[in-house]
């Protein structure tokens, strides 16, 4: 019997290391302009208005100001948060479909220097 709860709590143990796992790197955080998403770290995510659902346009000299929110290789969508693969075949995160980006100007958490840049960056919201 002790062996059968023994097994039971691993188990459970498990499955919510697993879940822990599955979630997407992505908190809410306030910010000047209200809720924002932020990823681990604090920092403001972004959209790109040139991006498409599902795929990222910024690329090469873009992706060096705009770093996108990488996804690790075994990582698992999650709800709204998918994971796209990107020109250079890594994972990028995105949500609802649009990838989501940090901004190299942003300097610590709850920065949001990036919103509206060249009329094509938005804060990623909730």
């Amino acid at each position: 019997m002790k062996s059968v709860k023994f097994l039971s709590v691993v188990a459970a143990a498990a499955l919510a290391a697993t879940a822990a796992l599955a979630a997407a790197p992505v908190k809410e955080v306030e910010s000047a302009k209200g809720k924002v998403l932020a990823g681990e770290n604090g920092m403001t995510l972004y959209t790109f208005k040139k991006d498409a659902k599902g795929v990222s346009n910024c690329n090469d000299d873009c992706a060096k100001n705009w770093p996108p929110l990488m996804a690790a290789s075994d990582a698992k969508a999650d709800g709204a948060y998918s994971i796209i693969d990107r020109k250079d075949g890594k994972k990028q995160w995105a949500k609802d479909g649009m990838p989501l980006y940090y901004w190299v100007k942003d300097k610590k958490a709850g920065d949001i220097t990036g919103d509206g840049v060249g009329g094509n960056w938005e804060l990623a919201k909730p």
